[in-house]
């Protein structure tokens, strides 16, 4: 059963202006993407890129229960977000690595491998077990509160903050970019891990992906202003929720991401089958579309 727009608004706590949005990008954009699958003849893994607060969670919900229904095709949304490496295992790498990279997020605290193997197995119909995140956890949840899907897609939606990402030219990663660079690595030991898992493991991942869909605001400072109204709002809704951040909390959080978000700003989108620019308030701005036939270049 197709999902009503209005009941999803609804759900995701969206303004009704939303449905605006949905007519004027996300039903389109639903177009080409079953157009994609037809033209490939497999099923299709779509990539959706966004920094953090860009929406993109949102757009898969939308096209999964709603959009990509219309036009006969069924998906399932792979989120990054549900991929980080348990506690336990990031803990071992800080030890043995580098402390940074006992925060989820970057390049090197994701399960690459059983990322590979669910787009793998959703990609030729095979059931899987996909995890689930916890992040008032800062933990993988059991097993028994993974989702199992039965295999049947016609669309894969991978989405995630840094799907698709290349790695940065080593000569670039010399100096620091921010405080917590230049306090915390200022040799560079962690970047230069991030990189390398970049040109390895994540690569042979992103290779996954047949098409490129990323929503870009206008620069990293939104990225910032946006994730400390975030959790402004968490605080005065739930102020004694686990994980709540101050706001100097929130822009240490969000230096670990800083580095990375900027290079994907300067290299994706014209790498990106379809680019949305947004505004400062995350609203919809501009459609780019690629002219590329072929699988997206990760």
């Amino acid at each position: 059963m197709i999902a009503r727009i209005d009941d999803l608004i609804a759900a995701e706590r969206l303004p009704s202006t939303y449905a605006a949005t949905v007519d004027r990008w996300w039903r389109p954009l639903a177009g080409r993407i079953a157009q994609w699958r037809a033209d490939a003849g497999h099923i299709l893994i779509v990539g959706i890129n966004g920094a953090q607060g860009s929406g993109k969670s949102t757009l898969c919900r939308f096209l999964e229960a709603a959009l990509l229904p219309e036009y006969g095709l069924s998906a399932v949304t792979v989120s990054l977000d549900d991929l980080y490496l348990p506690l336990v295992d990031r803990e071992r790498i800080a030890h043995e690595i580098h402390p940074l990279f006992r925060t989820r997020g970057i390049p090197g605290t994701h399960d690459v491998a059983l990322g590979i193997s669910i787009l793998d197995d959703l990609a030729v119909g095979r059931e899987v077990l996909v995890p689930r995140f916890s992040k008032a956890l800062d933990d993988r949840l059991p097993q028994s509160d993974w989702v199992l899907h039965p295999g049947h897609a016609d669309v894969i939606l991978f989405e995630g903050w840094c799907v698709g990402a290349r790695p940065q030219d080593a000569a670039n990663l010399g100096t620091p970019l921010n405080a917590l660079e230049a306090e915390a690595d200022p040799e560079g030991v962690w970047r230069r891990h991030v990189n390398a898992a970049l040109q390895g493991s994540y690569a042979q991942w992103f290779s996954r992906i047949d098409r490129l869909v990323m929503l870009k605001p206008p620069s990293f400072d939104d990225v910032l202003r946006n994730r400390l109204l975030q959790e402004q709002k968490l605080r005065i809704v739930a102020s004694d929720a686990p994980g709540i951040m101050d706001d100097d909390a929130v822009r240490r959080f969000v230096s670990h991401y800083e580095r990375l978000t900027r290079h994907m700003f300067a290299d994706l989108p014209v790498r990106a089958d379809i680019l949305f620019e947004l505004d400062t308030q995350q609203n919809i701005i501009s459609r780019q579309c690629s002219a590329r036939p072929h699988r997206a270049e990760i």
